[in-house]
């Protein structure tokens, strides 16, 4: 009967033992894949990123690219617009330039008539009439912008005077405007007609 107890101790304790090694390597087993999981989803976690990330990457690439381009025309159509316009205000100002020139001879022609306007009939209506439109004539041109050059007693310019004649004089300056033959103007910065001048000198 000990003997049997002996036996039955021994059998359980074997089992309980089996069952330990059961559980322990059961354990063992679920732990190693666990890890296997764990590494198997960090893999596919770095994997997702690298290919999320290589697509940002080339979508910023492009972004750049097109920020760009864009910066590129945005400065080629400015720099178009402002040659535009300084080629519009260029052919603005040679068209009046030239629809100037051709007024000039009527403006000289205006001023000989009223210089040679007989003394008895300054004082009459019809020469104060034209000295009035005159006046208007000369205004609405400086208001286009033309104004005559100054020559009398100013030092020859070449940039805006044409020496016709020389003349010794002792009183005047060297290289001094003596008289005027026929007046000289400018449209804005540009001459657009020569001051016919006398130089002493």
């Amino acid at each position: 009967m000990a003997k049997e107890r002996e036996l039955k101790w021994v059998k359980e304790a074997q089992e309980e033992m089996e069952e330990e090694v059961k559980e322990t390597a059961e354990a063992e087993e679920t732990e190693a894949a666990e890890e296997t999981s764990e590494s198997e989803e960090n893999t596919a976690d770095e994997a997702a990123e690298e290919v999320l990330e290589e697509p940002a990457e080339e979508a910023d690439g492009k972004l750049q690219e097109a920020v760009e381009r864009y910066q590129r025309l945005f400065a080629e159509f400015d720099n178009f617009r402002k040659r535009t316009d300084k080629e519009k205000a260029a052919r603005y100002d040679m068209g009046a330039k030239d629809v100037i020139e051709k007024i000039l001879p009527v403006l000289d022609n205006f001023e000989l008539a009223l210089k040679n306007v007989p003394d008895d009939k300054e004082a009459s209506a019809f020469a104060e009439g034209m000295e009035m439109i005159h006046k208007q004539f000369v205004k609405v041109l400086e208001d286009l912008g033309v104004t005559p050059i100054e020559a009398v007693g100013k030092e020859f310019d070449p940039a805006f005077h044409n020496a016709v004649m020389h003349v010794d004089d002792e009183e005047a300056g060297d290289n001094i405007v003596v008289e005027e033959f026929q007046k000289g103007y400018m449209y804005k910065e540009h001459v657009v007609r020569y001051s016919m001048v006398k130089v002493a000198n």
